[in-house]
């Protein structure tokens, strides 16, 4: 199939607003490919890339030469071998080498699949094409039900390789997907609270457990086998000797356990969460780095104990098997609780041990592998920063035509300049996408292919997870997971906050043992 296919199927799900007309085209695209083409068109159709992320940020599409509108003969498997190529080059001269496989994919591009293909570089891919609706395409493609497509994806932990295996061979296609050890399952994720008084309205009674900043972790064991993998399901194995051991040395037969990895200090508070993603992604010098920066294991979840799929248990259920099979350094602790007022001092307790926050989870419920269910809630103190809008960036998927990705400044006091602290497109609602492009229009100062530079006068309250040092910005320092809470008409941006403040906050946090 060309990518030309894909692509309009893409903008034709973002023009809809009908969830059933969503699956109907993204079933109809699904039907039309080569088997081998069905995981990767699964991908891209819910914005994402097979290989994850490949490395090209904004300054590398930016660069590229204009479009020269070729005819639409770009076929799909052809992208994803580029980009395969893109994301393994490595070593001397790889930049160039990048550099070019890019420059040479996009000039066989068309207009459309230009825009598509950087949405998808850039994770903004936006067109309600997400898990629950590509689920139902794939049931529907493959004319089975989507009950049975979600549990085989949560199991199989790809929903491409369902989806090739459903529309191939229907339910019999689906026989082949079973819970195995050492093989990754999709992580359950979690929804978000405000504080634990709303996460206790929601859920009741629930465990309260400390929410860790650390690296997410699913640790399978087979007798002396003991494999570790990603969020992602990529196998890091190698990169975690200690907690291989520590798995290892359990008199267990088999499991499987859910958790975060992060690095301890000597006093037994966390390390900064930069401190533990710099030592979780290292690939070199492994052995060294484990005496100097060690990795410890916080399980708090038990999909599988020596031959029992606990899946389908209540999470009490999975929490009492956890509990009796590890140490308790090995355990997140935990709470259960049917009060706000309970609940509300564990989660000032673990933000005072230097952790992130805590986790609100339902005692009935069986774990959601692979969805952002509502029966686990997490509950963090979030930073509120007054930032001023210096540029945004045009929108693709259902935002195209919108002003959507911001880029964020504080105030230099000293200088009367603004410091870029990082880019969010998240927060804002269609009302809100409306306003501003036609707002920020009125500000331009000048603009390129995707960009618009405005005068920074504009302030926005932004909601952030934390800050984290970084090359990337001129002021060192940048904004982690931040949305937008909304416009401040009543602030100029002599009123935003200064960088000054901003790097005040961050020392706190490392003075704290928070951020990195």
């Amino acid at each position: 199939m060309r990518l030309e296919e894909i692509a309009n199927a893409s903008a034709e799900v973002a023009a809809s607003s009908s969830r059933l007309a969503k699956i109907a085209t993204l079933a109809g695209a699904l039907q039309r490919l080569r088997p081998e083409e069905v995981p990767v068109a699964v991908a891209y159709l819910s914005g994402e890339l097979p290989q994850g992320s490949v490395g090209i940020g904004w300054a590398s599409l930016r660069d590229l030469p204009p479009a020269a509108n070729p005819p639409g003969t770009l076929q799909l498997m052809d992208v994803d071998a580029a980009v395969g190529r893109i994301a393994a080059d490595a070593g001397q001269g790889s930049v160039g080498r990048r550099r070019a496989e890019l420059q040479g994919l996009f000039a066989r591009a068309t207009e459309q699949e230009r825009r598509f293909l950087i949405g998808l570089f850039q994770g903004e891919i936006r067109q309600g094409a997400l898990a629950g609706v590509m689920v139902e395409a794939v049931a529907r493609a493959g004319g089975v039900p989507a009950a049975a497509i979600r549990r085989a994806a949560m199991l199989a932990g790809n929903l491409g390789t369902v989806a090739t295996a459903a529309i191939a061979q229907g339910q019999a296609g689906l026989s082949r997907f079973t819970m195995t050890v050492l093989n990754p399952v999709s992580p359950m994720l979690a929804q978000t609270a405000e504080d634990p008084a709303e996460a206790l309205d929601r859920i009741h009674p629930a465990s309260v457990e400390w929410k860790l900043d650390g690296a997410r972790i699913q640790v399978h064991r087979q007798g002396d086998e003991v494999r570790a993998f990603t969020r992602n399901l990529a196998d890091m194995t190698r990169r975690v000797p200690e907690i291989v051991a520590a798995v290892r040395a359990l008199p267990l037969g088999s499991v499987i356990l859910d958790g975060e990895a992060i690095a301890i200090r000597r006093d037994r508070r966390p390390e900064t969460f930069q401190v533990t993603m710099s030592r979780f992604g290292s690939r070199v010098g492994v052995e060294e780095l484990r005496r100097q920066v060690p990795l410890w294991p916080f399980f708090f979840d038990c999909l599988h104990l020596n031959g029992e799929d606990l899946i389908d248990r209540p999470q009490s259920d999975r929490f009492a098997k956890l509990a009796s099979a590890l140490p308790p350094d090995m355990v997140v602790p935990r709470i259960v609780a049917n009060d706000a007022e309970r609940a509300t001092a564990f989660f000032e307790d673990a933000l005072a041990r230097g952790h992130e926050g805590v986790m609100v989870k339902a005692l009935d419920a069986p774990y959601e592998a692979g969805r952002r269910g509502a029966s686990w809630l997490k509950v963090k103190r979030a930073l509120t920063l007054d930032l001023v809008v210096l540029a945004a960036e045009w929108g693709h998927g259902r935002r195209r035509g919108w002003l959507s990705n911001l880029h964020l400044g504080a105030r230099d006091a000293a200088s009367g300049e603004f410091v870029m602290l990082g880019k969010t497109f998240k927060g804002m609602t269609d009302q809100v996408l409306a306003w501003q492009t036609e707002r920020l229009q009125e500000l331009e100062t000048s603009r390129d292919e995707y960009t618009v530079y405005v005068r920074p006068e504009l302030v926005v309250e932004v909601a952030l997870d934390g800050l984290q040092a970084s090359s990337r910005y001129p002021g060192g320092l940048a904004l982690r997971f931040a949305r937008i809470k909304g416009y401040r008409p009543d602030k100029s941006a002599a009123d935003a906050d200064t960088i000054e403040t901003v790097r005040a906050l961050h020392a706190a946090a490392l003075a704290r043992g928070e951020g990195g």
